[in-house]
């Protein structure tokens, strides 16, 4: 695979073209950490003398939280794929069917302000019909991933990347692409969304992947993720929200000036957060407005550069937009219910997953449900109104 412009597409049906990154350091992995029963953890560093809550026996969808009636229906495994979320790549199918939901930077710079975003929709519980459109792989999938052990649908990357994701085949199966997987059913195209530039056809928006299809590809995880993603709460009475500040609306700016944001408006009626794009509401194609429970907002360094084999950042060579999310620490926010809360996040080796401490010293208890989780710059302003 050749060397290609961050601004190019999929051209007839030659493959893989356009790869855009965003990434993350990486160090060795290191041992999964054992997970209670409800997926929590005391944050690193909390004493060992610290009262345990009581712990959490109900059955659990790992990636969502919600109770789990026959254990057996959750071994299965993860698919996530890669969605662009530019304007003229909308609307998109199969967002509303995700447990989870990353954003990520599209490619572009953000230190020059000129980053959009990409969506990681990660299906569990149930596998959209269709997700569409689906583009090229980002080095941070590989820690966003890793915990959960997934198999990852996209139109492949730029060759250093596609290399990076291998190194982590125990954790994550990302070369079932769709150049890679003709003829399975993994993925096709949707005429309605091949488009012609001067006179030549591009497939760019018109990639369509079928995650129950792309599933029977995987020849391991599928019993399922080994452990929850996030600190579920066991009751209602335990999401950390209950007594938190008023959220009504959550604005998580992309460019520089606090510009280029995605909003999540609470509503009421709904008991859920509507989400909406920096030009207006987030459709789907199916006309449902995009909407989660949770809204999580971790934001992390980002650089411009590119992961070498030593595992570490460089800036020689093709240079991407890199999280760093991995053996690092960082703040969030977190808004259920119409409320939210604050407090630090740290993250270990690349297949930990994330803890969570509250600005009073206490671990977050999310309430289960559907997550967006949006990765802002470090120090992205973030505007939550009452």
């Amino acid at each position: 695979m050749e060397p290609v412009s961050r601004r190019a597409a999929l051209l007839g049906t030659a493959g893989v073209v356009g790869a855009v990154v965003v990434g993350c350091a990486v160090d060795q992995p290191k041992p999964n950490p054992a997970p209670s029963a409800t997926g929590t953890g005391a944050a690193p560093g909390t004493p060992s003398s610290t009262p345990t809550a009581p712990v959490d026996t109900t059955p659990r969808w790992p990636l969502t939280g919600k109770p789990l009636e026959n254990p057996d229906d959750a071994k299965k495994i993860v698919v996530a794929v890669k969605v662009p979320d530019n304007k003229n790549e909308h609307p998109q199918d199969g967002i509303n069917d995700a447990d989870i939901v990353y954003v990520q930077m599209d490619g572009y710079p953000a230190v020059v302000g000129q980053t959009s975003t990409r969506l990681v929709p990660v299906y569990h519980t149930t596998y959209a019909k269709n997700v569409a459109p689906v583009r090229s792989m980002r080095p941070v999938d590989v820690p966003m991933l890793s915990p959960m052990t997934a198999i990852i649908g996209s139109t492949g990357a730029f060759p250093w990347v596609i290399k990076y994701l291998g190194s982590f085949g125990q954790y994550l199966i990302s070369k079932k692409q769709y150049m890679t997987t003709k003829g399975t059913g993994a993925f096709s195209i949707d005429p309605k969304r091949v488009r012609k530039w001067q006179g030549t056809t591009y497939y760019d928006r018109a990639v369509v992947c079928h995650p129950a299809a792309l599933a029977k590809l995987a020849n391991k995880f599928t019993d399922g993720p080994q452990q929850n993603y996030f600190p579920w709460a066991a009751t209602d009475d335990e999401v950390s929200t209950l007594n938190g500040k008023p959220a009504t609306s959550i604005t998580v700016p992309w460019k520089k000036g606090d510009t280029y944001s995605m909003s999540y408006s609470w509503s009421a009626k709904d008991k859920r957060y509507l989400r909406s794009m920096p030009w207006g509401k987030h459709v789907q194609s199916d006309g449902q407005r995009v909407w989660c429970d949770n809204v999580l907002v971790i934001r992390a360094k980002q650089v411009f550069g590119k992961i070498n084999t030593a595992g570490k950042i460089s800036f020689t060579g093709h240079l991407e937009p890199i999280h760093e999310i991995i053996n690092t620490t960082g703040t969030f926010f977190y808004a259920a219910g119409g409320k939210y809360v604050q407090g630090t996040w740290t993250k270990g080796a690349v297949n930990e997953v994330f803890q969570f401490t509250l600005e009073d010293g206490t671990p977050l208890k999310m309430a289960p449900g559907r997550t967006f989780i949006e990765l802002p710059n470090l120090n992205a302003n973030v505007r939550i109104k009452g």
